[in-house]
């Protein structure tokens, strides 16, 4: 069961000393033939997890879908000389924190907001119904947190912790001034953001101006293209596709015959200019985005 579970698993090196464990974005590969939280949100749109290895240490950015997903993460580094395992989670939701148990005995670093995201759904979540099965039983809670920015070092590799709303409300990213790589969790995606709040669309632009602003010659997002990852990862026109997507949901709001367009015509831009590619399973992403927007009744937003 384990090798058929892992069977499409890709390890990239899209930096040096950066590793990716890939998953999904294969026809016809499947957790489950029922519904499940695995293929709706995860495989379907593939998913990454990520490493930063410097000699025998290593951080680990999320822990994967399942727990066989995250101790082949563990059995990888470790057959590469690493003894010292920190986790650090990009945000509460399933797919990226499935795996915690293969790191029990490690710390688990998350900012204050995605701690109490877990606690306070811990019991559903282990009970497999939060979001549907399979259940994540046990659940290992951060027990390192910080707000807003947190440095760490791995190795002599120094690296900066970032909170942001993006997605949701608890992102944290990973940025790495010496290389120029920031890791971005859910943050940004390709083909479109998944919308978690909608009424807090002008501060995931706000947050993603920060993100910019850093300047990152690389963008490696959880979910995106795993051969632009392969090869490497983004470049900061992700972000800037994140916010014409927004900015474009903002206008859905009020315009009946805007949210009627195909969604390779309100992303014509960001797709012309290579920023990002059609991936069929995100017209479902963006359909339910449109449903979470015309939900607001009012837009809470300034025009």
């Amino acid at each position: 069961m384990t090798s058929d579970l892992l069977k499409h698993l890709r390890v990239f090196e899209p930096q040096p000393g950066i590793l990716a464990f890939y998953d999904g974005r294969v026809e016809g590969h499947q957790f489950a033939s029922e519904h499940n939280w695995v293929d709706d949100g995860a495989l379907s749109l593939g998913i990454a997890s990520y490493a930063i290895l410097r000699g025998k240490e290593a951080v680990i950015y999320d822990t994967h879908i399942t727990v066989p997903h995250a101790q082949f993460i563990r059995e990888t580094l470790a057959a590469r000389g690493v003894t010292k395992f920190i986790v650090v989670l990009s945000h509460w939701h399933l797919d990226h924190v499935a795996g915690t148990e293969a790191f029990a005995d490690c710390p688990v670093v998350a900012n204050r907001k995605t701690f109490e995201h877990l606690r306070l759904h811990k019991a559903a979540i282990e009970a497999g119904t939060h979001h549907g099965p399979p259940a994540i039983n046990p659940l290992i809670l951060p027990d390192t947190l910080f707000e807003r920015r947190k440095e760490m070092m791995v190795g002599d590799l120094r690296m900066e912790l970032i909170e942001a709303n993006i997605h949701s409300d608890d992102a944290t990213v990973i940025w790495i001034p010496d290389l120029g790589v920031l890791l971005a969790g859910d943050t940004m995606e390709d083909t479109v953001t998944y919308v978690g709040d909608p009424a807090a669309f002008d501060t995931h632009l706000a947050d993603l101006d920060r993100l910019a602003n850093l300047k990152p010659d690389f963008i490696l997002p959880n979910h995106g293209d795993p051969e632009i990852i392969a090869a490497g990862g983004y470049d900061v026109g992700l972000v800037k596709a994140q916010q014409q997507y927004i900015r474009m949901l903002k206008r859905c709001h009020g315009d009946a015959a805007l949210r009627e367009q195909p969604l390779e015509e309100l992303i014509a831009g960001p797709l012309s200019r290579g920023w990002v590619s059609m991936f069929e399973p995100y017209r479902a992403v963006h359909k339910q985005n449109l449903e979470r927007v015309l939900e607001l009744g009012e837009a809470p937003w300034q025009a």
